[in-house]
């Protein structure tokens, strides 16, 4: 959605797909000795993204970090979809750990001294998950945070004579819980002891899985205080655009353990209600765009938008215009402080995981499906400005708002081509 400008309605890549008819796609060792294994299944040829674009506004572009929109060999790796570089994961399964054994540089698969411990491996048996020695397996020589890091400061620096964008899709602070020691011993002091997270819920075991989470994010902080510090070194940070977002709300899995950190306040950080579901506090995420001397610092928006924006925002402070038919619509007028902003009819969003679901959102309504894959096609009708938390279902007393909200959602859903993404109550 990010990348193409087209909600996931109409989106080419809707989901993750594992691509498992190609063989044993979840052996880590297969993975790393057969680059077809790798990787997800891949955006089209010719599919117009940020990177086309800004290719064609004679930007030099790249991408560090995780990408899942099409294997190592495929036509969907991100030098062949607008990106003059990448460094990072060609495989969000890969991506389950923060060393593994080998990353990719554009189409160079980069080996690293990582010794193969396979992603969800759980503690030796009979090992002490009190003693932070039985964890030594999940932290290794080469942290591919760190790595991908260097390759972001280094591109920005070869390219300071040009125009650039970096998209930087860090995993950071995806899970499995792996942080550097200092800022992990940083909040073992403040948080005090806890209990050991021994993999019961999925990824690695971890000693002290909250004062992990916390490093993490600690740790991704710093990094972002680096890149600007690079920028204003090399003086290009008053001419730099920054947009920092999230990917979806708070995850469950893992020992992150989101409800005791409130990760979604004022939402509900429990499972199904956060990452992996269109409740608010799935799909409600903070944004921040800095533009010196352009956008008017400390300024708040209530308008509403979605990652299908930035797409048309990024076209129009770069006076281009994308090609076709798109579902985004430029907020570059908000970041301005301008008059003339268009604003979204309604938002809308699918996803065929999470037993399917639908979701729009038009005013202080928002419309919900879950189960679609359970054969419920129950619209639930929510109002945010009464009713934030999402709490009390009143589809049973706006009968009208109720038949409007499933008009959109048989308007925006398109049929999937990707098997993977068909939703058969949906017609697909």
């Amino acid at each position: 959605m990010l990348l193409t400008g087209m909600h996931s309605g109409h989106a080419q890549i809707r989901g993750n797909d594992e691509w498992a008819d190609r063989g044993d796609v979840w052996n880590f060792e297969a993975m790393n000795n057969d680059p077809n294994l790798e990787g997800q299944r891949p955006l089209k040829p010719g599919t117009q993204t940020i990177g086309t674009l800004l290719q064609q506004a004679g930007y030099k572009t790249a991408v560090v970090g995780k990408w899942g929109l099409g294997g190592p060999l495929t036509e969907g790796i991100p030098n062949k979809q607008g990106f003059d570089f990448f460094y990072g994961y060609n495989c969000q399964r890969q991506a389950h750990t923060y060393f593994p054994q080998h990353l990719w540089k554009n189409t160079e698969k980069v080996q690293l001294n990582n010794k193969m411990v396979a992603p969800h491996t759980k503690l030796s048996q009979g090992a002490d998950p009190q003693n932070p020695d039985s964890y030594s397996d999940f932290w290794l020589t080469d942290y591919a945070p760190d790595l991908m890091q260097k390759e972001v400061i280094q591109f920005i620096k070869e390219n300071k004579a040009h125009p650039f964008f970096m998209y930087y899709a860090t995993p950071i602070p995806h899970v499995p819980l792996q942080a550097p020691k200092n800022w992990v011993d940083y909040y073992v002091k403040k948080f005090g002891d806890e209990k050991p997270y021994t993999g019961d819920q999925g990824y690695f075991p971890q000693r002290y899985p909250r004062a992990c989470y916390a490093a993490m994010v600690s740790y991704f902080d710093e990094q972002v205080g680096e890149i600007v510090s690079a920028l204003k070194e090399l003086g290009l940070y008053e001419n730099t655009i920054i947009m920092f977002s999230s990917d979806n709300g708070p995850t469950f899995n893992g020992g992150t353990d989101s409800p005791w950190f409130d990760s979604a306040r004022p939402f509900k950080s429990e499972r199904g209600w956060g990452k992996a579901n269109l409740r608010e506090g799935g799909i409600r995420i903070p944004m921040i765009v800095q533009w010196p001397g352009k956008i008017e610092p400390g300024q708040t928006t209530e308008l509403i938008s979605s990652h299908y924006d930035v797409l048309p925002t990024i076209a129009e402070i770069l006076n281009i215009t994308p090609q076709g038919s798109i579902d985004g619509i430029s907020f570059a007028p908000t970041l301005l402080g301008k008059k003339n902003q268009k604003k979204h009819e309604f938002l809308y969003w699918e996803f065929p995981s999470s037993s399917g679901q639908q979701a729009v959102r038009f005013g202080d309504w928002k419309g919900l499906r879950s189960n679609i894959l359970k054969d419920s096609m129950q619209i639930h009708l929510y109002n945010l400005k009464d009713d934030i938390r999402e709490q009390n279902d009143v589809a049973a007393l706006h009968p009208e708002t109720v038949q409007k909200i499933e008009a959109i959602f048989n308007q925006q859903h398109t049929p999937a081509e990707n098997q993977r993404f068909k939703i058969k109550q949906l017609g697909d």
